[in-house]
């Protein structure tokens, strides 16, 4: 069984109206898991890699060259998202000195991962104070924590031989809510699904779930 697709999500050359072909220049991957511990840990694992095509710096290299390999993995308390333990990990990088950054990570130890981590982040790690990769793939991770809400739930019940069933805000509390509240359009705090959802007003099965349905010949 496949757990995740891993086919590519952005297409070749998007831009070659003509059809000619790009030059492909560099490759930025980010790579986000997370994974159930317990009833109360969550493990988020994060990698972000940089390569170069074939050929670009080394005439005659037939593979890519990776330039950038940083891993992290942070231990997050559930449900308060409260970060509890943290490994990173360098797996390639341009100068020597570049490990050195990776004990000022703990840091990130007693962090909450839910409202104001950006900014936390920011002043532990910004500029000089950080390897600009890996404070990049933190902040790549913080939302996979919010979105562990439900799936935790889903994970709890089936562990009991439960069926969580689509995601509900309305069974999912009101702190689910607020946290994520004016985090994009769709959750201003001022908008109709954030009044809708605080009201207690039901809400409509989401597009994916519809859609999958739809694929499975399952109603929706």
């Amino acid at each position: 069984m496949t757990i995740f697709a891993d086919d590519p999500i952005i297409p070749a050359d998007p831009f070659d109206a003509a059809g000619a072909g790009l030059e492909p220049l560099h490759d930025r991957e980010y790579r986000v898991r997370a994974y159930r511990v317990s009833s109360e840990r969550i493990r988020i694992m994060g990698a972000v890699r940089d390569q170069k095509p074939p050929g670009l710096y080394l005439d005659g290299d037939p593979d890519p060259l990776t330039v950038h390999h940083m891993v992290l993995a942070l231990d997050i308390s559930f449900p308060e998202l409260e970060i509890v333990d943290v490994t990173t990990t360098f797996e390639m990088y341009p100068n020597e000195v570049c490990p050195s950054i990776v004990p000022r990570y703990q840091e990130l130890i007693g962090t909450s991962i839910a409202r104001g981590f950006t900014h936390r982040v920011r002043e532990l790690f910004g500029g000089p104070k950080g390897c600009t990769h890996t404070t990049a793939l933190l902040q790549a991770m913080a939302p996979v924590a919010v979105q562990c809400f439900w799936s935790m739930r889903s994970a709890e019940a089936r562990a009991v031989g439960e069926q969580a069933g689509p995601f509900d805000p309305d069974q999912a509390g009101e702190r689910a809510i607020r946290m994520i509240l004016n985090t994009c359009h769709v959750w201003d705090e001022h908008g109709d699904m954030a009044r809708d959802r605080l009201a207690g007003v039901p809400p409509e099965a989401p597009v994916f779930m519809r859609a999958r349905l739809e694929a499975l010949g399952r109603d929706t």
